[in-house]
């Protein structure tokens, strides 16, 4: 069975034999599961370069079209030839912010593409086992490194020009496009916008986990409450903690923020009136519950579709998404 055919003209060769292997598929005469003749078949037959064959696959292979297993050769993976960009996204969690910033990505992009998402739950073995298993499957790499402090050492070992860094600049990847948030400056503002509200509290009170969150927020609210006078504390836990009159609490997770909530009805207390509260990140949710939480938050609908542009304009940017304080009823 006749699978690549080539003839004179003025397009490259690598892009005939992808051309003939796509046409085979929507034609029928290869189906999923099935093999393709081998690098050197192709490359004796048609007098050519095993680069050129090679460059050929591995189109084919990094859009998900056929994948290869060594020592047998290449085999159809998919039938579905219109998908022009196969995107590996790598989350840290998911969370409803995550999942605004992922759908306005998906929208973003437009037909033909496909985004496999997967999460490393901040477990250093899982992001590079992840990365690893997946490098040299697809066209472009989405990479949320977090405070990972080794993740440059599997990130590397991914094609440079095709990683994109999202959510935090990481110190051993700043080569690397990213689209980042400025957690120092974001929480620094934030809490300036809310000084006046902040002014009627005795204490402001910093929930912070060194594993999970940006270090640049803890460095912002230090710096807030240091320049602008503000008596401070910094926790790691709500277990042995109490919120008490005159207490305005920054909280960066949702799990967190229903649980000071509950502290807060339990300790006989008004939110707002007795104890201020500050969320990280907005959500809908957030707009309606207790009438509504201040939040400080990035844009993660823009973030999902200067994301979505980088990679369809192949652009390698560095870009700081935007963030603002929203006042509600919390403060």
């Amino acid at each position: 069975m006749k699978i690549v055919s080539l003839k004179k003209s003025g397009i490259p060769k690598y892009k005939q034999i992808v051309t003939s292997i796509e046409r085979a598929i929507i034609t029928g005469k290869l189906k999923k599961g099935d093999q393709l003749p081998s690098l050197n078949v192709v490359k004796n037959k048609h007098k050519l370069s095993r680069d050129t064959v090679l460059n050929a696959f591995n189109e084919l292979k990094t859009r998900g079209i056929i994948h290869s297993v060594v020592g047998k050769g290449y085999f159809v993976s998919s039938e579905d030839v219109l998908v022009k960009k196969k995107i590996f996204l790598l989350f840290d969690e998911l969370n409803s912010f995550k999942e605004d910033l992922y759908n306005s990505f998906l929208d973003s992009l437009g037909n033909n593409c496909q985004v496999d998402i997967f999460f490393h739950h901040f477990n250093e073995d899982v992001f590079h086992k992840l990365i690893n298993d997946n490098n040299g499957n697809y066209s472009s790499y989405v990479i949320m490194p977090a405070n990972l402090k080794n993740a440059h050492a599997s990130v590397e070992n991914l094609p440079k020009e095709n990683v994109y860094i999202l959510d935090q600049k990481h110190p051993k990847l700043l080569a690397y496009p990213v689209i980042y948030q400025n957690f120092e400056k974001d929480i620094y503002n934030g809490l300036l916008s809310a000084s006046t509200k902040l002014e009627k509290y005795k204490k402001l009170v910093l929930l912070f986990s060194k594993e999970r969150q940006p270090q640049g927020i803890l460095s912002g609210f230090q710096l807030f409450c240091k320049t602008n006078n503000f008596t401070s504390e910094i926790i790691s836990s709500l277990d042995n903690s109490s919120p008490k009159k005159g207490e305005v609490y920054l909280i960066l997770d949702d799990k967190n923020l229903i649980r000071i909530i509950k502290k807060v009805k339990e300790s006989n207390l008004q939110l707002a009136k007795d104890v201020g509260l500050i969320s990280f990140n907005d959500t809908i949710l957030k707009e309606v519950v207790s009438d509504g939480i201040t939040t400080i938050s990035t844009d993660f609908n823009l973030m999902g579709k200067s994301l979505a542009q980088m990679i369809l304009n192949n652009e390698h940017a560095k870009i700081e998404n935007p963030s603002a304080l929203i006042l509600r009823k919390s403060l």
